[in-house]
């Protein structure tokens, strides 16, 4: 069989998006012998493009934050990840059974993104998640929003996981990319890989469509995520992104109150709840 994916492209310098290649962290042990009837799909030969359907989708405009507004945006220097420009990656992927080539950086100014990363395919906790985001797949559509799937396993290994039936712990077509991070070389840009283990924790992170990251949660591996948050998290950036004067409180959801970030004027919120 042929090899098993091209490395991931990682750039360190997350403001040029530069396009370097990362060196392998480490030897890949053995896999795994499963019974599974492979259907490899006719792109074999060589990467392709995610549909143009699926990149063309209008995006909605976000209004601008005032200049002179009083600044509750942290641009961190290193680490925390939130308030920085999210590690540019390139890689290959599976979606619609196919095999694709995904670049981070194509989003910007397009959508949003919510990436996770998840630890192996084929286990017990992924498989939940990852169909739980696939089954709400349009709420995200609509918000401009796409979802990006990630684990060290090969663009095999998710190509069998896809072709096996929810029924038998498999997870059936998806809306969405699984990315292939043989390398490791994403998880380590993203601060999710356990290095004694050689997979990643269950980080998710919120990407505008300026490609900074705007939220993120790191869950240990015997705990699965919850959509209801992630979707609620990113209907509230949006919502302060496009009224930058305002902030939401604890539990906001669309049509709720929000507050003023001002002592005088947060006041009218808290009298009224």
């Amino acid at each position: 069989m042929a090899s098993c994916t091209s490395p991931a492209v990682l750039s360190s310098n997350a403001s040029s998006f530069s396009c370097k290649s990362a060196a392998p962290l480490a030897s890949l042990p053995p896999p795994k012998s499963f019974c599974q009837t492979l259907t490899v799909p006719r792109s074999f030969s060589g990467l392709r493009r995610a549909s143009s359907s699926r990149s063309s989708r209008a995006a909605r405009p976000i209004t601008s934050p005032s200049c002179s507004r009083r600044s509750f945006v942290v641009n961190a220097s290193q680490l925390p990840l939130v308030g920085n420009t999210a590690p540019d990656f390139e890689a290959e992927a599976v979606f619609d059974q196919e095999f694709i080539n995904v670049k981070l950086s194509d989003y910007i100014g397009k959508k949003y993104v919510i990436l996770f990363f998840y630890p192996l395919d084929f286990t017990f906790v992924c498989p939940t998640e990852i169909t739980a985001f696939s089954d709400r797949y349009a709420e995200f559509e609509k918000l401009n929003t796409e979802i990006l799937g990630v684990s060290i396993d090969s663009v095999f290994s998710h190509l069998a996981w896809v072709q096996t039936d929810r029924k038998s712990g498999g997870l059936g077509d998806l809306k969405y990319p699984l990315v292939s991070d043989v390398t490791k070389s994403i998880a380590q840009s993203y601060g999710v890989l356990i290095p004694q283990q050689g997979i990643a924790l269950r980080g998710l992170y919120i990407i505008d469509k300026e490609g900074v990251i705007q939220h993120s949660t790191i869950n240990n591996l015997a705990i699965g995520r919850s959509v209801d948050e992630t979707l609620r998290t990113l209907q509230a950036l949006q919502y302060v992104q496009e009224n930058p004067d305002e902030v939401c409180p604890a539990g906001w959801k669309p049509g709720e109150k929000s507050m003023k970030p001002d002592p005088k004027l947060s006041k009218e919120y808290f009298a009224a709840i």
